[in-house]
């Protein structure tokens, strides 16, 4: 039932009927993406996977970046699809997420720009979509992914998946059925075999590996491969997702296992509303770059630090004079309680440390979060933060998640003062987050030697082939 409708749904989305606000928003998420993924492309995880394709496949890599590898002047950053569409996606996949600093949806629990925007670029290079393409695309995958995320989570990423590559590959099909032109049954064999396949497990999140980046790329060639194969005849059941032994009752069966007749009704309710209004507005960008459960509690340390640095009794120096500083949060964001992360994709899912240098450096950027990297060892006075940190669940707090993500932080001192703060929604949470001028600081931060003038242009999208559009801004 979902998979018809969804598929109904993609076939019928026009450029023509898209709300002004949500093609605004596009473009916003669109350099959001693109100043992450340039910046990710030059991290150790996409070095490996740019290794492995090389002595995989018996490409040239002019083929793949569309220029000499030993001829570094005025080069594209990202590589592109015109002749490896499956190749480029995995790539940009893993580069849009690697620094944890992607888009994504609070109640669906999962980073669709990375997916999406990595999936309609690929392909849409091979295919040189224009524009207002683009745009359609992009709107089928986010939607598509919100839609099932919030169908199936909690409860899924309870049991352990993570949603940006289960979900995600979902979202990819939707993307490239759209680019692509599907008919209904094409869609829907599209979307079936890409939820077949699918796949993504918390643990490699939470143990600080490198395999989190792997659930996206995988959502990514998911995608493109299924919407090829439902193109070209292949079949795929659209009860995939809600059949008896689909998608929701093996991944998400503690929501589902028990419903009767009269639930499934309001199910079907809840699912035709979702389909009338478009979910893109809600989707948040992130201010730091670490796991998402971690930013109320960063937000709360830093309102906090800065009016401490008011107080004339209080200096950098004086972080002796404090005794305590309690975090009181709901359960996952309490779960990421790691006080010795042992490199960079560990350190990301660290609240302790999180807090610490947010405390210690008055921000939480790439820059510092590097630094504390290469020095893991971890300096004295960053040793004397973590030790009077406690993390622990606040069932009051829990109870408001996942609609917010609250954290409660108070900071006690010897002489007795206590100062605290209680931050309910993170600070760049859905309708506050897609300020133009605040994402081009991002970008900036991000990647200082890139001329942003050039990001004009994302404004005029419908204006341009893609590859003409990539073509001006996929350059230093």
């Amino acid at each position: 039932m979902i998979i018809k409708k969804l598929s109904e749904h993609i076939i019928n989305l026009k450029y023509e009927n898209i709300p002004e606000e949500v093609v605004y928003n596009i473009k916003m998420l669109f350099l959001d993406y693109l100043g992450v993924t340039f910046r990710g492309i030059n991290e150790k995880t996409c070095k490996i996977a740019i290794k492995t394709i090389k002595e995989i496949y018996p490409i040239e890599y002019k083929s793949l970046f569309d220029f000499d590898e030993k001829n570094q002047k005025n080069n594209p950053i990202l590589p592109n699809g015109k002749k490896y569409p499956l190749l480029a996606g995995f790539i940009n996949g893993i580069a849009a997420h690697n620094l944890d600093f992607d888009d994504g949806h609070s109640l669906a629990q999962l980073h669709p720009g990375s997916i999406v925007f990595s999936t309609a670029l690929a392909l849409g290079e091979m295919k040189n979509i224009r524009g207002k393409k683009f745009i359609e695309a992009v709107v089928a995958g986010y939607e598509t992914a919100i839609i099932l995320g919030k169908t199936a989570n909690p409860q899924h990423r309870n049991q352990g998946f993570h949603s940006s590559g289960t979900i995600g590959s979902f979202a990819s099909a939707a993307t490239s059925s759209k680019i692509l032109n599907l008919n209904l049954n094409q869609t829907i064999n599209s979307l079936a075999l890409s939820g077949t396949i699918t796949g993504g497990l918390l643990e490699s999140d939470h143990k600080g590996t490198m395999g989190k980046s792997l659930h996206i790329a995988n959502g990514i060639t998911n995608g493109i491969k299924s919407s090829f194969l439902g193109k070209n005849g292949f079949t795929g059941t659209e009860t995939i997702f809600d059949g008896d032994e689909g998608f929701l009752k093996s991944m998400s069966i503690k929501k589902y296992e028990k419903i009767n007749s009269n639930e499934f009704k309001e199910f079907k309710n809840y699912l035709k509303k979702e389909f009338e209004k478009y979910h893109i507005n809600e989707v948040y960008i992130k201010k730091y770059p670490v796991c998402g459960h971690l930013h109320s509690s960063i937000d709360s340390m830093l309102f906090l630090r800065k009016n401490l640095l008011k107080d004339n009794d209080f200096s950098l120096e004086g972080i002796e004079n404090i005794s305590k500083i309690n975090v009181e949060t709901y359960k996952i964001a309490s779960q990421h309680n790691n006080y010795n992360p042992k490199n960079k994709e560990d350190l990301r899912q660290s609240l302790a440390y999180s807090i610490a240098i947010g405390l210690l450096d008055g921000d939480l950027n790439i820059n510092n979060l590097n630094i504390i990297t290469k020095t893991i060892e971890k300096s004295n006075i960053l040793e004397k933060i973590l030790r009077i940190i406690t993390i622990k669940e606040n069932n009051s707090l829990e109870k408001m998640y996942p609609k917010s993500r609250p954290s409660k932080m108070s900071i006690e001192f010897k002489n007795g003062k206590k100062i605290e703060k209680l931050t309910q929604n993170r600070l760049f949470d859905s309708s506050n987050s897609l300020k133009k001028e605040d994402i081009l600081n991002k970008f900036k931060s991000l990647n200082h030697k890139y001329n942003t003038d050039k990001l004009n242009e994302v404004k005029n999208i419908e204006n341009y082939r893609i590859n003409d559009l990539m073509d001006i801004i996929n350059k230093y």
